[in-house]
């Protein structure tokens, strides 16, 4: 339920946000020149930003699961040598 109440809380948010903001805004990056709504604009640079971060951390899981299998397969074949 309190889930339910969050998601709500922040559409909302997002709306208003939405509302206000919907003036068009110049935007400049190296050779791309354009206008848009900033609103647009905040939402796919936030989108943009998850998008990176669930990559870096997939990225640093996947190193992290390969590091411990390594780990894992060196002690066992010490442990299978003989003394």
């Amino acid at each position: 339920m309190i889930t339910v109440v969050l998601v709500v809380i922040v559409i909302a948010g997002i709306v208003a946000f939405s509302i206000q903001n919907a003036a068009p805004a110049a935007i400049s990056f190296l050779f791309w020149h354009f206008e848009a709504s900033l609103a647009i604009i905040v939402l796919l640079s936030f989108l943009i930003g998850m998008f990176v971060g669930m990559a870096v951390l997939s990225w640093m899981r996947m190193r992290r699961a390969a590091r411990k299998k390594k780990d894992q397969e060196t002690k066992r074949s010490d442990s299978d040598r003989p003394l």
